[in-house]
């Protein structure tokens, strides 16, 4: 995924950068970036975030830092924000999308004109640099952000740092949020809206699908409509998003309590006590409780002071050493107990197979798994929701493939269907395969109630394939 926070300040704009991009440490795990413009001009930083926090590896460059205008950034990715010097003036630049016609969009720029590309290792070119080259095609920067709308297949949200002000650019159809908050002498742009809470701002808007604003210290205006058409990603709610953010009006902890609740309604196992798997599996979990009076409990605690993230490590294996070192059991409750227990999906089953291995280990008599959203059928197309390189690294794809042979469209279709028998088997052989008691998938209809927005709004790709 990817996180951004952005800042314009009649004062000194580097600490209130500093924090607010921390705040969205959750959003990735391979580099950190600051860009501050003062009277020196640009000044930037990028560290790599693998193996330490972004706070710690960027205190000694807040003390030399200076500007009141700069843009932070998390990325899974590449490194980023990038600095840009072209016929449009200087700025800063940086992204959190998906870009899945990078050479197309390359062959496009050469046409208009002379240019050329930094490759990054492996021969790839920095999507965030593609971008700027595609704003750079013409006459004017709100030009060239609705170009990059129109041209990118995926989703492209920008933040862009000029000596005048910033723009931020909400990709095309809203796949991912950009909020703006506002306090005395200063606006700030941010993908989670809790990120300016703590800094003293105030919620003033959010953007609109495919909307580009243009803030300085002092306002904040439109310079491009909004789009009548929105597709925000539903999975934003289920995992990725902080529990104190807001998308769309919707408080991310309070849908997952909703989440939970509707699980608990469309059950029938009477289990000793319900947990979630930390983190993002206990908000749902104390719905589930809630709703059922089953007991909540905390049958494992993670160990967050040195493995914060679980999915840090580039290769699978050490992803799960990693899940698998992190998670401390609590032996008394655990032993001779009927676990049921949420986790936020199942990818590709590897961990949570792991996990529940861990537990009976550790003495359960029965361990129930209740996925807080539907079976991930399909590979995001739009946002960098895993790393994973096929689709047959899902192991609702691997089972169709073993029952089917050949994987076409129509039979995804019913096995998407929660009523259809192949649905219904997949899900008992997914069961057989991951060693749990019982599994229970959440209904996509449970989900979208859950969130509480209009269904035509919610990109649900990964679950079903529509668009």
């Amino acid at each position: 995924m990817g996180g951004f926070f952005a800042v314009a300040s009649k004062e000194s704009c580097v600490m209130d950068l500093f924090f607010g991009t921390d705040y969205h440490s959750h959003l990735g795990t391979r580099r950190g970036g600051m860009a501050v413009f003062g009277e020196k001009g640009f000044s930037r930083a990028i560290h790599n975030i693998q193996n330490a926090p972004f706070r710690t590896k960027f205190e000694r460059d807040v003390d030399e830092m200076e500007g009141n205008m700069g843009v932070g950034c998390i990325s899974d990715f590449e490194p980023q924000p990038l600095l840009v010097n072209s016929h449009l003036g200087s700025f800063a630049i940086s992204t959190v999308g998906r870009m899945n016609n990078p050479d197309e969009l390359v062959k496009e720029c050469y046409k208009s004109g002379h240019t050329h590309f930094l490759e990054m290792s492996g021969g790839v070119i920095n999507p965030t640099e593609i971008v700027a080259a595609m704003i750079n095609q013409k006459s004017s920067i709100t030009e060239g952000l609705k170009y990059v709308q129109e041209k990118v297949d995926g989703s492209m949200t920008i933040i862009l740092v000029t000596p005048q002000g910033i723009y931020a650019a909400r990709d095309k159809l809203g796949r991912t949020p950009v909020i703006i908050g506002k306090k005395e002498d200063a606006f700030c742009a941010s993908f989670e809206s809790f990120a300016y809470l703590n800094l003293g701002y105030q919620d003033y808007k959010e953007l609109g699908p495919g909307e580009i604003v243009f803030f300085t210290a002092d306002s904040c205006e439109t310079v491009s409509e909004p789009g009548k058409e929105m597709k925000i990603c539903s999975f934003l709610w289920v995992y990725y998003g902080y529990p104190t953010s807001c998308y769309e009006g919707v408080n991310v902890e309070k849908m997952r309590y909703e989440c939970g609740r509707l699980l608990a309604k469309r059950d029938n196992v009477e289990p000793d006590s319900v947990a979630g798997v930390p983190d993002s599996g206990i908000a749902h979990a104390i719905g589930y409780s809630n709703e059922s009076s089953i007991p909540f409990t905390r049958p494992f605690i993670k160990y967050t002071p040195t493995w914060p993230r679980s999915f840090m490590p580039t290769s699978q294996a050490q992803r799960n050493l990693i899940a698998r070192m992190k998670l401390i059991p609590v032996h008394d409750l655990i032993k001779d107990k009927k676990l049921l227990m949420i986790d936020d999906s199942i990818v590709r089953g590897t961990q949570l197979r792991e996990t529940t291995e861990f537990l009976y280990q550790s003495g359960a008599k029965e361990v129930h798994i209740r996925p807080a959203c539907p079976p991930i059928l399909y590979g995001c197309k739009y946002l960098n929701f895993s790393r994973s390189s096929s689709e047959m690294d899902l192991i609702t794809r691997r089972i169709i493939k073993e029952r089917e042979g050949e994987v076409t469209e129509e039979k995804l279709q019913e096995y998407a269907d929660p009523d259809s028998t192949c649905y219904k088997e997949m899900v008992e052989e997914i069961r057989k395969q991951l060693n749990f008691t019982t599994l229970r998938y959440h209904r996509l209809d449970d989900m979208i109630k859950a969130i509480g927005i209009s269904p035509c709004k919610l990109c649900t790709y990964c679950f079903n394939g529509k668009e």
